[in-house]
């Protein structure tokens, strides 16, 4: 990049360089505008921020070791796993913008930038699929529609195909000739693929919203029976008169009882909102083109995208399952830790400080 920016103000398209226009690969920004008589020749409109995407990635790069070292600390290897593949995306895709500052007119940087951030919250997204999986048992089966892998399964695999609809697109359309059949044909790929993961997050969230609204009905509905005192059993049960602890599933009682579990759910509701805003940018901001004026507003982008993601991320790290429920019993929480008849496989954890 070169120090001081030449005045290219006096040129137009039709006196400007014809060769250079023919083969935009061989500019950069010393022999070439990024835009002339508003057409844009570059990948962007503006030069990427070095500072604001140097910060962006450094901050999802302390997160990533946050993650890292949590999430083997307690062993919550799935959870771990999802959280990891979109942090690593975040973290390249940020580096890609800063490589694309300095590299204005090719197409590698650019392309490494747009599948990474597009594809990076499918990871993030498929994590918060995993968590409810595991709230609902650590609640309680009854009170959800469906099994708890049934979550997992429809979610992950819907996680899947947008991002494979996301990645493919994204790719189609950053190697095709601006302004062709084939890169409108790849942005609105990539628009389906986030457009199908704005849908996903929404079920996601109707679904979420029933199963604790009756979770609430259910507590309410045994508070009332104990105030009456109509049943000795719950009575005898539970004297500390904490009747959550005999409805719901009894071997997360303690758990369900934590005030940071509370926080725990509203950070994974959070969590979700924040993606699905990033989401719904995205689908917004794709579905004008790589020319239009979403993709190119820095701040917007930022804000929209950089932030949202980094205040999920944060949560997710802040409050972790393996903080909050510990991972001896988060990987309890599993459906693949509960027997045919609905309880838990106590047998394969023997010997552990259920606390950890």
């Amino acid at each position: 990049m070169c120090d001081t920016i030449p005045d290219f103000s006096n040129y137009t398209l039709a006196t400007f360089n014809q060769t250079l226009l023919s083969d935009l690969t061989q500019c950069t920004p010393c022999i070439c505008p990024i835009v002339l008589d508003g057409v844009i020749l570059a990948n962007t409109s503006y030069f990427p921020t070095l500072a604001g995407n140097a910060l962006f990635a450094g901050i999802f790069g302390t997160l990533l070791i946050a993650q890292i070292v949590i999430g083997i600390s307690h062993r919550t290897w799935k959870f771990l796993i999802a959280i990891v593949g979109g942090l690593v995306l975040e973290i390249l895709g940020y580096g890609a913008r800063i490589g694309m500052r300095f590299n204005m007119f090719t197409q590698t940087f650019f392309i490494m930038y747009l599948v990474c951030l597009t594809i990076g919250p499918a990871f993030l997204s498929a994590a918060i699929y995993l968590t409810f999986s595991h709230l609902i048992i650590i609640y309680s089966e009854s009170n959800a529609r469906f099994k708890p892998r049934t979550y997992t399964y429809v979610f992950i695999s819907s996680d899947v195909v947008a991002l494979l609809l996301q990645a493919a697109g994204g790719a189609m359309a950053s190697i095709s000739t601006p302004g062709s059949s084939s890169q409108h044909i790849g942005i609105n790929i990539m628009v389906a693929g986030v457009a199908w993961q704005v849908f996903s997050l929404a079920i996601f969230a109707l679904l979420s919203f029933d199963f604790f609204l009756r979770v609430r009905a259910a507590k309410r509905s045994l508070y009332a029976v104990n105030h009456s005192q109509t049943s000795a059993y719950l009575t005898l049960a539970e004297p500390s008169k904490k009747p959550d602890v005999v409805l719901f599933n009894p071997a997360f009682a303690e758990i369900r009882l934590r005030p940071r579990f509370r926080f725990f759910i509203f950070a994974i509701f959070a969590a979700s909102v924040f993606i699905f805003v990033r989401s719904v940018f995205r689908c917004a901001e794709l579905s004008g083109g790589f020319g239009g004026p979403l993709a190119n507003e820095e701040i917007t982008f930022m804000v929209l995208e950089g932030c949202m993601m980094i205040l999920a991320c944060t949560l997710l790290t802040v409050l972790h399952p393996g903080l909050v429920v510990g991972g001896v019993m988060w990987r309890m929480a599993s459906w693949k830790s509960q027997n045919p008849e609905g309880g838990l496989d106590l047998d394969d954890y023997p010997g552990n400080d259920f606390g950890k």
